[in-house]
């Protein structure tokens, strides 16, 4: 079982307490339990079973202006005597930063909402390997499969954050994941593909018999790829390949980022961004969101953003320090987004399809190509050639490439949104883009 919250709140009391006590002025700790299992399976075979069960904290004091950090995973009271100590003796002799403070108290949250993160449900490990084997019993019932690789993980942690202005919450979460592997094989080439669900409750996974079936049925569409020349061409992409761009966006609009001027989007706030059809909501309070949370990692509550309206950009992703920098306050993004997506489109898939006469449609990239500094995108890519809204065959060994101020430009969503990630996209076509192919 994972630590209690009374258990993670007295280290943390403690800590904070001992900081203060020892001439900290201010101070920040984190105190987090959790529990992982996996079993994995290879080619029908119970492969390994592991379980590691963590407890850890986190301790960040300022002395004015001057602040560091340290942590352990030893929460012996010797320890954290040591521990601090240190902490607290390691700010003394660092240099000061104007930008250096705790949140201000009325942006911290005053409740922990309810949203439903926690599964208590255990699944011993006999149980998983039962979902397994039938899982790549599935995988690999096609002959044209020659390996696959699946695997089941149960993680549970709890947490408290706690600030020397009063703050003190926490809560916990559950994740059940699966995935699967599988590799096919014919007398053209050898492909490889993949499935997976995650989800914070046991019931919500998706069927041992579904993922092999999806994660076969995805490996075998790719054999026999064919090579294209290089042109201008409307690709299509993928929602788990979409959701990426997105996250690029996400990048580029940190506050990290900006106030460091390393981003594309910088001074581009109520600036037009992306085409009139495109909304971006980042939604912290979505019940079973993966992404979900009532407060950032420095406590400070977390409302829905809507970070572009009719494709203009209306927020930067804020925390504390680099808020003071930019002379913005923390809206609750430290450590980043919670649920983040676009909103529906208009089209439906297969108009999405049907839009060009031919295009291609991306599976899979290859390589980081994202530069947030100047927007340059170029990625290795397989995926399909498609005409006329039919799959004609499977394509590889191409680079896709273009900046993002013109791809954003010529966004088009289907109407597919669908929550299976923290960070959620329905199809996704970006007109003009440029292929390198043979």
């Amino acid at each position: 079982m994972v630590k209690d919250q009374e258990y993670l709140e007295k280290k943390a009391s403690y800590c904070l307490d001992l900081a203060k006590k020892l001439g900290a002025t201010d101070a920040i700790v984190n105190v987090g339990s959790s529990i992982s299992e996996t079993v994995n399976f290879r080619n029908k075979k119970l492969d390994e079973s592991n379980r590691s069960d963590n407890l850890g904290v986190d301790i960040t004091t300022y002395i004015g202006k001057k602040k560091a950090s340290i942590s352990s995973s030893n929460l012996l009271k010797d320890n954290l005597n040591i521990l601090i100590e240190k902490c607290v003796e390691t700010t003394k002799n660092t240099p000061e930063d104007e930008f250096n403070e705790l949140p201000e108290k009325d942006l911290l949250a005053k409740e922990v909402k309810e949203l439903n993160l926690y599964d208590d449900s255990h699944i011993e490990n006999n149980d998983k390997i039962k979902y397994l084997s039938r899982l790549e019993t599935v995988a690999s019932s096609d002959v044209k499969i020659i390996n696959t690789e699946s695997s089941f993980t149960e993680d549970k942690s709890n947490f408290i954050l706690a600030n020397s202005d009063g703050f003190c919450k926490g809560f916990k979460t559950s994740s059940f994941v699966v995935s699967s592997v599988a590799v096919a094989k014919n007398d053209k080439s050898m492909e490889r593909d993949y499935e997976y669900t995650l989800k914070c409750h046991l019931n919500d996974i998706k069927s041992a018999e579904e993922l092999g079936k999806v994660a076969a049925e995805n490996t075998i569409r790719k054999l026999s790829p064919k090579k294209i020349g290089s042109e201008k061409i409307a690709i299509i992409f993928d929602k788990r390949i979409a959701k990426g761009i997105l996250n690029t966006f996400a990048s580029a609009i940190s506050s990290s980022a900006i106030s460091r001027g390393t981003s594309f989007l910088k001074d581009m706030i109520d600036q037009k961004i992306f085409s009139s059809s495109i909304n971006i909501f980042d939604k912290p309070d979505i019940i079973k969101g993966l992404g979900s949370k009532s407060f950032d990692s420095e406590g400070v509550k977390t409302e829905t953003l809507k970070l572009v309206e009719q494709g203009i950009l209306k927020h930067y992703l804020i925390d504390t320090y680099n808020g003071k920098k930019l002379n913005l306050k923390s809206n609750g993004r430290c450590g980043g987004t919670s649920n983040l997506y676009f909103e529906n489109g208009k089209n439906s898939y297969k108009d999405l399809l049907n839009s060009n006469s031919k295009c291609l449609y991306i599976t899979e990239t290859i390589g980081h190509g994202s530069n947030i500094i100047t927007g340059d995108y170029s990625v290795g890519a397989t995926g399909f050639l498609v005409e006329n809204g039919e799959f004609k065959h499977p394509i590889n060994e191409i680079t896709i490439a273009g900046n993002f101020k013109d791809m954003f430009q010529n966004i088009s969503l289907a109407n597919d949104l669908e929550f299976e990630y923290s960070t959620n996209s329905p199809t996704m076509m970006i007109e003009n883009m440029v292929v390198a192919g043979k």
